[in-house]
Parts: C-alpha cells; sequence; structure tokens
C-alpha cells in the first residue's frame, strides 16, 4: 500500500483524534467556566466581540478549534466518496458530516443559554461520542478492506500441544548458601508476576485520588497498595501453580519456577496462602468491603480467569479484563467506603483497554498460544479479525476516558495526555494494519502500556492538583 493510498485513512483517524479532543476539552471545568466569559455566539459580548480574558479566549480557540475540526471531517467524507470507498464507510464518514453542525449547535446552545448540565448537555456529549465512534467504525471498515488477508485460514479451536522433548537438565539451585538463597527469593518474587504490580497498583492509586484527593491518610493508601501487591502476588502464585503443565509447552513460559520446578508445588501453594491472608488483612484493616473486593480479586484472576476462561473461550481476554478493572472498585472503596461512579468509570476504562492491550500480544505469540492450546482470538478467528478487535476496543477505551473527564478533579493534564497519548496508540495500531508483523505488534502493545500507564499518572496529579 503507497503512501498515496494511506491518506483517506490517515485523514479518517486525524478526523476521530480531533473531534476526541474537542469533546475532552470541552468536558472539562475549565472549559465550562470559560464559557462564562464568553456567552454569546459566534464570538463574546453581541457575537463579533473578541474576549477581554484569558478565559474567553479559551471559550472562543474551543470554537474556532471546532470549525477547522468540522473541515477535517467534511473531507472525509467527500474523499470517500470521490475515491468511492466501501457503503458502509461512506455511510459512517456522511453521517459524522451531516450530524456535525447539529453537534456545533448544540454546543452554541449550552454556551449561550449558559447550561451547564442536564439534558442538553448530556445530549451534546453523547452525540459527539457518536461521532467518534462513526469515523472509529468507518476507519477500522477501511483499515479491514485494505489490510485484511482475504485468504486467511484460521485454525480454530487449538489442541493441547505434546510437550517438547527434554533439552537438557533443568535449571538447579546454587550450592553456595548465599547464592542459592538469593536464588530461591527471586523464584519466589517471579512467582508474584511483579511486572503486573505497577501498573495493577497505579490503578488503585488514581481510583483513590481520584475519590479522596488529598484528604487520604498515608496508612490507608499504604495498607490499599500494600494489600494491592499481595493480592497480584497471590494470584500470579495460582496462576504460576496451575498452568505449570502448560507453561512448559510454550516458549516464553517454560522458564517459569514452577515450570522448571525450581519450587516445589506445595511450597507455591503455602506461599500463595499467605500472600492471600496478608492481603485481606491489609485490605480489611482499611474496610471490609475492600477485603471482600481483594479476595473476589484474587479468586477471580486464579480461578475464574486461569481454569474457566483462559483453556475454554476465545472471550478469555474481554471476560478476564474485570480482573485488572477490581484496583479501581477498590481504591475507591477504600477512599470512600462504597463503590462509586467515578470507580465504576475508571474500571470500564480499564475493562475495555485489556483487549485492545493483549491481542497485540496474543498476535505476537500466537503460535506459542496455539501450543498451549489457547483459544486466543488470532488462533480461533484470525489475525485479521483480531488487528480489527483491537481497534474497536481501542475507540471503546478512549470513549471511557472522555466520559471520566468530565470529573471536576480532572483537568488540562488529563486532557492533554489522553488525546496525545491516545493518539500514539490510535498510530501504532493502525501501523500494525499495514505492517502485520511481530515488531509492529510489540510497538503497539508498549504503546498501549505507555497510554495506560501516563493516563493514570494524570489521574493522580491531575486530582491532587500537584
Amino acid at each position: 500500500m503507497t503512501s498515496d493510498g494511506r491518506r483517506f485513512p490517515g485523514l479518517v483517524a486525524a478526523s476521530a483524534i480531533a473531534v476526541y479532543l474537542l469533546l475532552l476539552v470541552g468536558g472539562t471545568t475549565a472549559l465550562t467556566d470559560a464559557a462564562t466569559q464568553c456567552a454569546a455566539w459566534p464570538a463574546c459580548g453581541d457575537g463579533w466581540t473578541v474576549p477581554g480574558t484569558t478565559l474567553g479566549w479559551l471559550a472562543l480557540g474551543h470554537r474556532i478549534a471546532a470549525a477547522l475540526v468540522g473541515v477535517l471531517v467534511v473531507a472525509s467524507a467527500v474523499v470517500a466518496w470521490r475515491e468511492r470507498r466501501s457503503r458502509r464507510v461512506r455511510a459512517a464518514v456522511t453521517a459524522a458530516a451531516l450530524l456535525y453542525p447539529v453537534q456545533a449547535g448544540l454546543g452554541a446552545l449550552v454556551a449561550t443559554d449558559g447550561v451547564t448540565a442536564g439534558a442538553l448537555s448530556l445530549a451534546h456529549l453523547g452525540l459527539g461520542m457518536t461521532l467518534f465512534g462513526g469515523l472509529v467504525a468507518a476507519l477500522g471498515w477501511t483499515l479491514e478492506a485494505e489490510t485484511g488477508d482475504p485468504d486467511e485460514r484460521p485454525t480454530g479451536r487449538p489442541d493441547l500441544a505434546p510437550p517438547p522433548a527434554d533439552a537438557g537438565e533443568r535449571p538447579s539451585l546454587p550450592d553456595d548458601p548465599i547464592d542459592r538463597a538469593k536464588a530461591t527469593a527471586f523464584a519466589y518474587f517471579r512467582l508474584m508476576k511483579p511486572r503486573l504490580m505497577w501498573l495493577l497498583c497505579l490503578v488503585a492509586a488514581a481510583a483513590m485520588t481520584l475519590a479522596g484527593g488529598t484528604g487520604l491518610g498515608v496508612g490507608t493508601i499504604l495498607a490499599t497498595l500494600g494489600g494491592g501487591v499481595l493480592a497480584i502476588g497471590a494470584s500470579g502464585t495460582l496462576n504460576h501453580v496451575l498452568e505449570r503443565d502448560i507453561d512448559r509447552r510454550m516458549q516464553r513460559t517454560s522458564d517459569r519456577p514452577l515450570a522448571t520446578d525450581l519450587v516445589p508445588v506445595r511450597n507455591a501453594l503455602a506461599f500463595a496462602a499467605l500472600l492471600t491472608l496478608g492481603s485481606v488483612a491489609l485490605f480489611a484493616s482499611v474496610n471490609w468491603l475492600a477485603a471482600v473486593l481483594g479476595l473476589v480479586a484474587i479468586a477471580f484472576y486464579s480461578v475464574v480467569y486461569t481454569l474457566v476462561l483462559k483453556p475454554n473461550t476465545v472471550q478469555n481476554t474481554v471476560i478476564g479484563g474485570a480482573a485488572g478493572a477490581l484496583p479501581a472498585l477498590i481504591g475507591w472503596v477504600a477512599a470512600t467506603g462504597e463503590v462509586g461512579l467515578g470507580g465504576l468509570v475508571l474500571a470500564a476504562v480499564i475493562f475495555l483497554w485489556t483487549p485492545a492491550h493483549f491481542y497485540n500480544l496474543a498476535l505476537a505469540y500466537r503460535d506459542d498460544y496455539e501450543r498451549g492450546g489457547f483459544p486466543m482470538l488470532p488462533v480461533v478467528r484470525g489475525e485479521t479479525v483480531t488487528r480489527k478487535h483491537i481497534l474497536w476496543y481501542l475507540g471503546a477505551t478512549l470513549v471511557a476516558a472522555g466520559a471520566l473527564a468530565t470529573f471536576d478533579r480532572l483537568g488540562a493534564l488529563y486532557v492533554v495526555t489522553a488525546v496525545a497519548l491516545g493518539a500514539v496508540f490510535l498510530w501504532a495500531v493502525v501501523r500494525l494494519h499495514y505492517e502485520r508483523d511481530e515488531g509492529a505488534a510489540f510497538r503497539a502493545f508498549h504503546a498501549s502500556n505507555a497510554y495506560l500507564g501516563a493516563l493514570l499518572l494524570a489521574v493522580v496529579v491531575d486530582s491532587l492538583a500537584i
């Protein structure tokens, strides 16, 4: 595909991100306050007066940007018809072009009538999200048509591969007592899946600060994050125990401590039990609801996901996203004592992000997952479908993150981060569609990590007003 052939997808992607930027800026408290300084249309004062305040200029700048974005959206529709794109692509971008003036009109009513809440503002936000969704759909259908492999034949539900031939002796612990102690400690540390800890603890921290701001006690923060670390460790250890035979069949997991018999199963189970008790105790010191949710998180990941979902359904990654979303609820509950809307919206962001994130890894390790007998999406339905689903879930993630931007504690840093890193993530996913190799899959995977990590940090910083 030449660069000219990529012009239309690039135009639609730019239009989608531009609409998304307007939505997030429009949903912040700063713009709501600015609208009161420029309560006329299209400019301020009598409708044609330049603003006299910084907030007024912010409101006017948003309107000018909206006009420029409208040009992008209309251009997408024009190019779609000129290049005779598919019927559904033309329908999506044409609907976006026709609805955009309606969206702008609703924005004008909100600004001039001073309406900052209620049905009109919700309609304005809802229509904007619909426009964004339509452009993402058009982009997805375009990429599928241009980069999909019509001859691809998914293998369907994989069979468990036979164990590999023993290539040599399994690793053993050193004889020197100090070296042996270090190797043993590191083996138990690996059982806890430490690479998951930083991100999931950041999820809980973002939820706590979004709910409690600077009013949280140090003890509550430490107990919640400490309980989270131990809960992740317990879940990871049980996952290692339950998948030890399959881990030996897969290249990327064949060196795990239980797969190589560095840690006895009995010891690993005792370690998991100890971590679970410690986690529940720390959560209970905050409140009992946090302790219950922590125990649910351990059980869901180690039993529901590992034993039920992962080996049996192609939707394992989607449903399994609930495990990563639970820390958001735990963090919110730790700060407030109850499940709240902010915790649920943040949990939705994590839940929707998980497939957009993990499907990239499933593409990179497709053959490995097939050897393990796991019905991952690239194995069962093919790589073309998987790439399409990555884009769908990315779009849904951005919508959920946009809804989170309406919370009062979040401001400019969150908006800039969500849009900038969202654009980088989208760029990586578009490149994945065209390059279709392991390097592109890993690039999109790392972009997804950067997006969520930066987004959560922005939530923490904005909420604490650092």
